[in-house]
């Protein structure tokens, strides 16, 4: 008899039926696409921790990559980061605080706290289309070699980076001004850099307290510091200049740490951007009463589970990509 109410119990719970466990058709679906998503991150994430396993020798230091803040001069490592990831943790906190607002059919909290939540992702995408910009730029330049290594230039004295344009001497016979009526046109050219491979060579032969250092991380964990004599025989290995970062150079280091920046903060970002339209969408809908009319608030829910999933993903790349 026990068995019996036991075995009709749980089919029951189990039984399934158009509402399994009591969830919405849209919620469960959203679940799944967040499940599915999920899978897709954390291909990205392995394959970028296979990467750096591999090149952990050459791989660049985030602390001196991440150092930018805007509007400050100076060198503030991994500060404007942490400020992106608080803003979209907060953003979080306040989603939160929509979705309860809606079980408890507060319309005007509703419209409160999600427009804070559209305003912390806003700033988050703004920050990160900065932090791109800037990354793109560079503020230092560098020199590569003819096995594609990364050559970067420090003050003796101080031990501090030292940008190309303190100390690369100024060469006129090495650029050729050329105009629509008198010179050479190249339509495939790329970009060419502020100063030639001749100029930063001359430069660091004329100021000694200018120093190379290496892509190889030493046992302490930082690069390595060659002597001035092994920094003027080793600038003879320069090919090009390299300033800022893309897909195919990198003035921080190995230029597979630029594209898989590049993929998986563009990657997260398009989710955030596009959590923030929903949103904005949603929120207008908030105002219009549409969901006070339909007596119920599931449709904040929704889009709640996936904001939180998306500043959930941020922890992890910010935990893999920044911090370790």
């Amino acid at each position: 008899m026990d068995t019996t109410v036991t075995t009709v119990e749980e089919e029951n719970v189990w039984g399934g039926g158009n509402r399994p466990l009591g969830a919405s058709y849209g919620k469960l679906m959203m679940w799944f696409f967040i499940v599915s998503d999920a899978l897709t991150f954390s291909g990205f994430l392995a394959s970028y921790g296979f990467s750096r396993f591999k090149f952990i020798e050459t791989w660049p230091i985030a602390d001196e990559v991440f150092t930018h803040v805007p509007f400050f001069h100076g060198n503030y490592p991994m500060y404007y980061v942490a400020f992106m990831t608080f803003i979209l943790i907060m953003s979080s906190v306040t989603m939160v605080l929509a979705v309860d607002a809606g079980h408890h059919m507060k319309q005007k909290k509703v419209i409160l706290y999600m427009f804070l939540t559209i305003i912390g992702g806003a700033i988050f995408v703004g920050s990160q289309a900065w932090e791109w910009a800037t990354f793109i730029k560079g503020d230092y330049g560098a020199v590569e070699t003819k096995g594609g290594r990364i050559l970067q230039f420090v003050k003796a004295d101080t031990g501090e980076r030292a940008a190309l344009s303190e100390f690369a001497a100024s060469l006129p016979d090495e650029r050729v001004n050329l105009s629509r009526e008198k010179g050479v046109w190249y339509m495939d050219e790329g970009t060419l850099p502020t100063y030639t491979v001749n100029e930063v060579k001359e430069g660091l032969k004329a100021n000694p307290n200018i120093l190379i250092r290496t892509e190889t991380i030493t046992d302490e964990g930082e690069k390595t510091l060659l002597t001035r004599e092994e920094s003027l025989q080793k600038i003879n290995d320069a090919t090009m200049v390299v300033e800022g970062a893309n897909l195919y150079r990198n003035e921080y280091g190995s230029r597979l740490f630029a594209d898989f920046f590049f993929f998986i903060t563009g990657f997260h970002g398009f989710h955030v951007f596009s959590g923030v339209v929903i949103n904005i969408i949603i929120f207008f809908n908030v105002i219009l009463g549409t969901y006070q009319r339909r007596g119920h608030y599931e449709m904040v829910e929704k889009v709640g589970l996936y904001w939180h999933f998306v500043d959930l993903v941020w922890v992890f790349v910010f935990t893999f990509f920044y911090l370790v």
